[in-house]
């Protein structure tokens, strides 16, 4: 490598949870880093995340797990309830056998303790520095390495960008251009203690409500002091990808006819978060250069595989893992690190919106739906989940 050039820290545009973990994957082969975060500071917005075993085996690759697994709330089952009539339409165990079969365990965990847990570990390195209220504008690129400008005019100096800047990424526009695909599912969160939470309610379990055009998910959070509130629904109205104040009238109009043990979920919060989601079509080019993109930047998705952050983890370590088998040569490890992910997180891409249909079916689709897991056993579930839970870092280049 140019020594000149491998004096400069990598770039890292973002500060959520993609670009943290990038941040310690990246100390972890050697490297000093500079995060550029657009907002006035490093947090994270939202509410509760699910984590699934391959989440589990990411943290530890980052030297994160027992900050991670301290923060989590660790769930019996995952249980699936129609929302008109209360049938039971599935359930799956997530105790013992799970954790055996797939190494780790299934856990829920407040998206901001995630986001704290990779800051407190990229803080101790002492090999990380953040700028806030710096976005990264525009990415030039010559033989030294890359340079990034923010909306000031000041120049970033790197020897490698990972673009992960989330869902509206400035470097996904400025290489691939691609528009949004505005689902018009409309998600509201909000997350309600303990004391205002319906007891019939209280389950150690991620649970979703589905019915026709909607669904309605809620689960513990921090201890169980806190349990976390999601609803979705097909908006009436053209809409625009973005992250606006709530409305609890325009969310009690879209649940008539849900069964009253679930319509009370709607009733509980204060406030309300309204996220009009999209995503966009899985592309199989990532790697532009010296730059890459990286978690929503490069593969944003709907939320009904509730993957979003555990893929964004996934591929910092991945990217970590590429480096090091071709010795921190970062032309022949973004292009390991593009091939090792694109087919699968494309795949989560398409399943969850396959899924959002499963969820949302209604008439006859909805009775096929509530016949599909009638009677299938636990290591069934677990067989048709190994693609996404059974991977580690062990296996993480195996594509």
């Amino acid at each position: 490598m140019n020594d000149a050039r491998a004096q400069l820290p990598v770039l890292v545009a973002g500060g959520g949870i993609g670009g943290l973990a990038a941040a310690l994957a990246l100390v972890r082969r050697g490297f000093t880093v500079k995060v550029l975060e657009q907002s006035p500071q490093i947090g994270e917005i939202g509410a509760g995340i699910q984590l699934g075993p391959n989440a589990f085996w990411a943290f530890d690759a980052l030297g994160i797990g027992e900050k991670a697994r301290s923060r989590a709330v660790y769930t019996d089952e995952m249980v699936m309830h129609d929302a008109l009539d209360e049938t039971l339409v599935g359930r799956i165990p997530t105790g013992e056998a799970f954790r055996k079969r797939f190494g780790n365990p299934y856990a829920v965990i407040h998206r901001v303790d995630v986001h704290l847990s990779l800051l407190e570990g990229a803080q101790e390195t002492g090999r990380v520095e953040f700028l806030t209220s710096t976005k990264a504008e525009r990415v030039e690129q010559d033989a030294g390495g890359v340079t990034v400008f923010d909306p000031h005019g000041v120049a970033h100096r790197g020897q490698a960008l990972i673009g992960a800047d989330g869902v509206k990424s400035v470097v996904r526009a400025q290489y691939v251009g691609d528009p949004p695909r505005v689902s018009g599912h409309v998600v509201y969160r909000a997350v309600v203690d303990k004391k205002d939470f319906p007891v019939d309610l209280q389950w150690n379990a991620a649970s979703i409500w589905v019915g026709p055009n909607c669904h309605l998910v809620h689960y513990p959070l921090r201890g169980g002091e806190q349990y976390n509130v999601v609803v979705t629904f097909h908006s009436r109205q053209q809409e625009e990808w973005g992250v606006t104040e709530g409305s609890p009238e325009e969310v009690q109009s879209y649940f008539e006819g849900i069964c009253p043990r679930a319509r009370q979920l709607i009733d509980l919060p204060k406030n309300w978060k309204r996220w009009a989601t999209a995503d966009r079509e899985p592309i199989g080019r990532w790697t532009f250069g010296r730059a890459t993109l990286l978690g929503d930047a490069a593969h944003p998705t709907l939320q009904y595989l509730a993957q979003g952050a555990c893929m964004a983890i996934e591929d910092a370590v991945t990217l970590g893992e590429a480096l090091r088998v071709n010795e921190n040569d970062f032309d022949r490890a973004f292009a390991l690190y593009q091939r090792s992910r694109v087919a699968r997180t494309a795949r989560i891409v398409l399943s969850a919106r396959e899924m959002g249909r499963i969820f949302h079916a209604s008439g006859v689709e909805r009775l096929v739906r509530n016949d599909l897991w009638k009677g299938r056993t636990p290591e069934r579930f677990y067989d048709a989940m190994e693609w996404l839970y059974g991977w580690n870092v062990d296996n993480c280049l195996a594509a």
